[in-house]
């Protein structure tokens, strides 16, 4: 097992944030289906190879190649759900397989919905999670859901309906949750030339469409740049840090975070094309920074890093409607609060809330990292204000999204030493 050493030392600095992972598979699958439909290659610019992109680069070219084959999803819980819908659109027997976490994730809603559709599930983990199955062609119809399941399901679906013979309607029974992720899908869609026909209670989807565009370029991830804003927060030296590569504009619900962090304390603004950031009472008690409450809802993927600045922030902090977090790559949940905990500070569960108590400095010691990107990266910032070093087990499951993070972490000035257990 690789571990992680973190310290205290940073001194901030310029760097340009990775692509987004999440608008990168949407325009991987969607340039796929451009190649399918209309014949057209669509070059996608600015691609970053996580693991995460890898496995998507092979599920589209087995998508482009026939009505049937073999998935491997990896452990990405976006490729799952977005492309098991897309496979039984496109008709024929499909199997999909994964790892880590990725096989006990949920995806009944699919389970319920798509054999009233025309598809046969055939589950070989006792019917649930994966590998699984699927056989049929998915027909046109009414498609109803409820809204506060993962927006990922909502996804797959608005890619795949344009594929079918006939219109289709999707149906939310419930308030969306995550709007920010089916925004961007309903962005990338026109995109591609897609449309999508918004109702009161849903979209109406026509039926018979092709998908088609030369070239995408991939935007900047707002989920990444959550990190260094952290470790901007968190800098005992009020060290800045310049970020390039984001849209002010994006749909991205993670953009939130210059919110997050500015109620925390931090003095985040645009200067031309960069996102700075610095903390001008990093000398002060607490750095100065201060606790709030948070409906996380839309937000989740932020919650890791957010919850170490709430560790180290004066007062009290909630992170509410955190449900979700439980069925990432791990629960996130319950990794961040033992994390905090192991290193000396003070957290606690309470249903689908977290609740963080902040102190000045934390003790350091040992963290599980969980075998998850998002938990071992948000440990970066806790080095930062620990009395000893910080050490997170589980290093490299940061190659999922962002292989070169401990890079670029040193070369902000950042301590970032990876050694192996044993």
């Amino acid at each position: 097992m690789y571990c992680v050493s973190y310290g205290p030392a940073f001194s901030g600095g310029s760097l340009t944030v990775p692509p987004s992972k999440s608008a990168a598979i949407r325009a991987l699958l969607c340039g796929a289906l451009s190649r399918r439909t209309s014949g057209r290659e669509c070059r996608i610019e600015n691609l970053y190879p996580s693991d995460d992109i890898t496995v998507t680069k092979r599920a589209a070219d087995i998508i482009c190649a026939g009505a049937g084959g073999e998935v491997d999803c990896g452990e990405s819980g976006s490729l799952l759900r977005f492309i098991i819908p897309i496979a039984a659109a496109l008709g024929g027997r499909w199997r999909f397989t994964g790892r880590g976490r990725l096989p006990e994730r949920p995806i009944g809603v699919y389970k319920k919905l798509l054999p009233a559709h025309g598809v046969n599930f055939t589950g070989e983990a006792g019917g649930r999670g994966l590998p699984l199955t699927i056989d049929g062609r998915l027909s046109p119809g009414k498609f109803s859901l409820p809204g506060n399941i993962s927006s990922q399901f909502v996804t797959g679906l608005l890619m795949a309906l344009p594929l079918l013979e006939g219109d289709s309607e999707l149906i939310l029974t419930s308030p969306l949750e995550s709007i920010g992720y089916v925004d961007m899908t309903l962005e990338v869609l026109r995109d591609f030339g897609v449309e999508v026909q918004p109702t009161d209670g849903g979209w109406r989807v026509p039926g018979g469409q092709r998908y088609q565009r030369p070239a995408y370029q991939v935007e900047g991830d707002w989920s990444q740049a959550a990190f260094f804003l952290n470790m901007a927060a968190l800098s005992p030296e009020g060290a800045m840090v310049h970020l390039r590569g984001l849209r002010p504009d994006s749909l991205q619900g993670d953009r939130a975070c210059v919110e997050v962090f500015g109620r925390f304390g931090l003095d985040i603004r645009w200067e031309g094309d960069e996102l700075t950031a610095r903390n001008p009472r990093a000398g002060e008690p607490f750095g100065g920074l201060r606790g709030q409450t948070l409906d996380v809802s839309n937000i989740t993927d932020m919650v890791p890093a957010a919850s170490v600045c709430a560790a180290l922030s004066q007062g009290e902090t909630r992170f509410e409607n955190a449900g979700r977090l439980r069925l990432k790559e791990s629960d996130r949940l319950t990794a961040m609060c033992q994390a905090i905990n192991a290193l000396g500070g003070r957290a606690r569960e309470e249903g689908d809330a977290l609740i963080i108590e902040g102190v000045e400095r934390l003790a350091g010691g040992r963290a599980q990292g969980c075998n998850d990107h998002r938990v071992v990266m948000a440990l970066a910032g806790a080095g930062l204000r620990s009395g000893g070093p910080v050490e997170v087990t589980d290093a490299y499951s940061i190659n999922k999204t962002y292989p070169t993070f401990f890079e670029e972490y040193r070369r902000l000035g950042g301590i970032a030493n990876v050694f192996q257990l044993g």
